[in-house]
């Protein structure tokens, strides 16, 4: 089984090299064609397939300790991370970046710490939730101004200024 994963990724890789030959590569800005990242994920795939499809000839995952943590999915801490993403997507043009994105790594923290059982609860909760908002915004915040200032990206801000 883990030869065929190996093999399929490889293939998979190699699809996507022969649906790079019908993309023009006329060098773009940089020098660099529009076939240039079809072209870098398909060779990428074809080493991972490689690797994986020796890996498995060579004994596969036979030698490997089991892993540690839960037989089972943390369904609970999955919506938390997955209503993260989806309040980020939805509100990004509304709120802004840095809000979004804030908000975002609020609720996928939460998610993680319930994963891990280390998730308050009561006014303690309301703390880790201030605290993961101000770190979160300190995240995004360099990340909407690198985009925005530096690589002139444009991004959904809060404010017409452009620097929230």
């Amino acid at each position: 089984m883990q030869a065929l994963t190996g093999l399929g990724v490889a293939g998979l890789g190699g699809l996507l090299a022969w649906g790079a030959l019908d993309i023009p590569s006329d060098a773009g800005y940089a020098g660099v064609g529009p076939n240039f990242l079809p072209w870098l994920v398909a060779g990428g795939l074809l080493v991972c397939g490689a690797l994986l499809t020796l890996q498995a000839l060579r004994g596969g995952w036979a030698h490997v300790e089991a892993p540690s943590g839960a037989q089972h999915g943390d369904w609970s801490a999955l919506a938390w991370v997955a209503a993260g993403i989806v309040v980020n997507a939805s509100l990004i043009t509304h709120l802004g970046f840095i809000p979004s994105c804030a908000l975002c790594f609020v609720l996928a923290v939460r998610g993680l710490r319930l994963a891990e059982g280390k998730a308050a609860a009561g006014a303690a909760a309301l703390t880790q939730a201030a605290t993961d908002l101000l770190l979160g915004a300190a995240i995004a915040a360099p990340v909407f101004w690198v985009f925005t200032k530096l690589l002139n990206i444009s991004l959904p801000g809060l404010t017409a200024s452009g620097w929230l």
